[in-house]
């Protein structure tokens, strides 16, 4: 069982910032890309942002383009999201997980591992 585990969730007004790590085993990350999802209540899990093994290849959501960038340490098997300008309707669980391939995807289907997720409230 690969064990994904995210942090640095938590509450922020609307128009701050807050960054979110994502720790994965050595084997697993350095073969991985990564992506975040989120899924708010009631609603479907969305992909949010992903990154290539190398890094070269970064895609995002329309909605948080420009706001929030994905990065990831290779040395230290960790991958980031940094969100700024948080808006209410980035309220939501972000999930991080890894995709056993070349390139980076948008497709909740390629991830095989998943974290159980941290929670991002941001107050109007």
């Amino acid at each position: 069982q690969v064990q994904l585990v995210e942090s640095g969730g938590g509450l922020v007004q609307a128009g701050g910032s807050l960054r979110l790590s994502c720790a994965a085993p050595g084997r697993t990350f350095s073969s991985a890309a990564m992506g975040w999802f989120r899924q708010a209540p009631g609603k479907e899990r969305e992909f949010v942002a992903a990154i290539s093994r190398s890094g070269g290849i970064r895609y995002y959501a329309d909605s948080v383009k420009g706001r929030f960038t994905i990065s990831r340490d290779n040395a230290k098997n960790t991958v980031y999201l940094q969100m700024n300008s948080l808006k209410p309707e980035d309220t939501a669980v972000y999930h991080c997980a890894a995709a056993l391939m070349v390139g980076a995807s948008r497709r909740t289907y390629d991830y095989k591992y998943w974290g159980q997720g941290t929670q991002v409230t941001a107050s109007s």
